[in-house]
């Protein structure tokens, strides 16, 4: 019966999670929930935000989705991201980057009746069992028209549509 424990619980783990998956791609249906939502800010400028839940990487997939349809939408050919925020943290680097940390601590002490002399080292793994996260990507963008840009943040509007869509 004991044997038969742990793979119950992982499975009941991993079925909990898949509740908790990111919604097909659209329009946010409302407060708190997950899809698309935009802003204009100027003629060409406008604030894409796409809310999810799960990894980083498929949320600004949508989110650059989202900005290369508007673009289109509005009959513009490409797009620049100018600022990009990670749920609500600017995020000029185009990630989030993982910090790893390593801890090592050493005592002695000398004492009336001996002495002693300890080190350790220290490794911690970190198990999420809530499920998948929600979270966020918004991006700023300046749309144009004539040739792309030669900048790194600079995207041909129908060149995104076509790689992503097949995708979400």
């Amino acid at each position: 019966m004991k044997r038969l424990t742990l793979p119950l619980i992982a499975a009941a783990g991993l079925a909990l999670s898949a509740c908790a998956s990111l919604a097909p791609y659209g329009a946010q249906m409302g407060p708190g929930g997950q899809g698309y939502a935009d802003q204009r800010i100027e003629s060409n400028r406008f604030r894409v935000t796409y809310n999810g839940v799960g990894a980083h990487g498929p949320v600004a997939d949508m989110a650059l989705l989202r900005a290369a349809e508007l673009t289109t939408a509005e009959g513009y050919d490409w797009f620049e991201v100018t600022q990009r925020w990670t749920d609500g943290r600017l995020d000029s680097a185009g990630g989030l980057r993982p910090s790893v940390g390593v801890g090592y601590g050493s005592s002695r002490s000398s004492g009336r009746y001996g002495s002693y002399s300890s080190s350790g080292v220290g490794v911690g793994v970190g198990l999420n069992f809530s499920g998948p996260s929600p979270t966020s990507t918004t991006l700023e963008v300046v749309m144009g028209n004539g040739p792309r840009p030669d900048r790194p943040n600079a995207y041909d509007a129908r060149g995104v549509q076509n790689s992503l869509r097949a995708r979400f």
